[in-house]
């Protein structure tokens, strides 16, 4: 297992940009792929991003493709996700995962088995 705290979450306006930090400890981290999620009131939790343990390979969902950026540091334990372009439509709880050590990236939540408390992003019109 892995502890997950995601930081960086807040109110901007539409256009904007925001940066969510993810500081992981537990199992190690480096061999890890990581994955953003979100979840939007009354909506199931939906891929976002993911990357892989080395950080060479990444995916985006299609509605963030060309505006958000997943990338990590494994010497700092963290995956970020850069937000740019803020749609009101980008409002939600966004969460990091974790998946086993040595895998493949998936958008399939299921896949991941470690998760943080979320941080809220709220995008205004």
């Amino acid at each position: 297992q892995v502890q997950l705290v995601e930081s960086g979450g807040g109110l901007v306006q539409a256009g904007g940009s925001l940066r969510l930090s993810c500081a992981a400890s537990g199992r190690a981290f480096s061999t890890s792929p990581m994955g953003w999620f979100r979840q939007a009131p009354e909506k199931e939790r939906a891929f976002v991003a993911a990357i892989g343990w080395r950080g060479s390979t990444t995916n985006y969902a299609d509605s963030v493709k060309g505006r958000f950026t997943i990338s990590r540091d494994n010497a700092k334990n963290t995956v970020y996700l850069q937000m740019n372009n803020l749609e009101p439509e980008d409002t939600a709880v966004y969460y990091c995962a974790s998946k086993q050590r040595f895998t493949a990236i998936s958008p399939d939540r299921n896949a991941y088995d470690s998760w943080g408390q979320g941080t809220q992003v709220t995008v205004s019109s």
